[in-house]
């Protein structure tokens, strides 16, 4: 397709009724206007203006020209606003991805934006598997824990808490471990991510002090390690044991449910199960020692060019995780 500028210098300068009335418009000198039109002309072999020293008149062929250049002028307006309006104001789809484990928390992070720009939608994905951002139009995702390398950028959100919790039930028939040792007798719950694959065994062993082994629930499986790093904040002594898991899932949604139905022990984010903590359906075990904490991203595709309903949508998602129970502000913008 030929070059469109002339036909927008032609149809501006129709609009404004002279040359240099055009020519302020659109940042050009008088001469420039009326060579590109003249260019024009003789491109076309036709003469779209009669020119005077008071004024311009269109000839016929000109009238017939003028309202496509006019359209195509108002196309070129029209799409030059719509990108500054994607640049300023957050409007159109917000596509969200996030962890089944985190649709609790996007409601109340989001709903405040969602409130403030009213041209603005929200599609949520809701997926534990690693969504390919770019496949699937994803503007933000919320991502938990170690981060792969690639070229998509990654905004630390928060650090998250972690706590152990068990059900009053669990802890009234199995015992209340008061160091961590004691952990490795009981029956564990924990996330894939967490876990490996150990040695198999027939029958996972009942916690000691209390069931027997007639109490022991039988597992035809081979037996799932998880490693615990323990810190004791008062002494700054840090323990690290393995213990192996009963139940794995990549829900932590699915464990804090398990683990209030008196299954396990379960490692958990503090924000997460607050309510439970206090409504009393769980309880924290060993409160006096410590997790490294868990990491929470927003990733987007790109950092540069981005729109602002992004750019809102990362601040209201950085503000409110900053804010939950137990967690510890991120940190800048890093590349993948």
């Amino acid at each position: 397709m030929d070059d469109l500028k002339p036909l927008a210098v032609f149809a501006e300068t129709v609009d404004a009724g002279s040359m240099s009335a055009a020519a302020r418009r659109l940042g050009m000198s008088p001469s420039a206007v009326s060579q590109v039109i003249r260019a024009l002309e003789q491109q076309s072999s036709v003469t779209l203006l009669h020119r005077s020293t008071r004024k311009l008149a269109l000839t016929e062929a000109g009238e017939r020209y003028y309202p496509h250049c006019k359209r195509l002028l108002e196309a070129a307006r029209a799409a030059a606003q719509a990108l500054q309006q994607a640049r300023d104001a957050p409007t159109g789809e917000l596509r969200v991805s996030a962890p089944v484990g985190f649709v609790n928390h996007v409601a109340p992070a989001l709903a405040p934006l969602l409130s403030e720009a009213p041209q603005l939608r929200l599609r949520l994905l809701v997926d534990d598997a690693m969504i390919d951002l770019i496949e699937a139009r994803v503007d933000v995702a919320i991502r938990v824990g170690r981060m792969p390398d690639s070229s998509w950028v990654a905004r630390r959100l928060c650090d998250l808490k972690m706590i152990l919790c068990a059900s009053p039930g669990y802890l009234s028939r199995y015992g209340t471990p008061a160091a961590p040792p004691e952990l490795m007798a009981h029956q564990w719950m924990s996330l894939g991510r967490e876990a490996s694959a150990g040695s198999t065994q027939d029958t996972f062993p009942a916690p000691s002090g209390t069931a027997s082994a007639k109490g022991a629930i039988g597992v035809l499986s081979q037996a799932v390690q998880m490693p615990l790093d323990l810190l004791q904040a008062a002494e700054g002594r840090r323990e690290r044991i393995v213990v192996e898991s009963r139940i794995v899932s990549n829900n932590q949604v699915a464990l804090q449910q398990m683990c209030e139905h008196s299954l396990g022990i379960a490692r958990l984010a503090h924000a997460d199960v607050l309510p439970s903590l206090q409504r009393g359906a769980l309880v924290q075990v060993l409160p006096a020692w410590s997790f490294p904490t868990l990491p929470v991203w927003a990733v987007t595709p790109r950092r540069d060019g981005e729109e602002a309903k992004v750019r809102d949508a990362l601040a209201h998602l950085k503000r409110y995780f900053a804010a939950l129970p137990g967690a510890s502000a991120g940190d800048l913008p890093q590349p993948m």
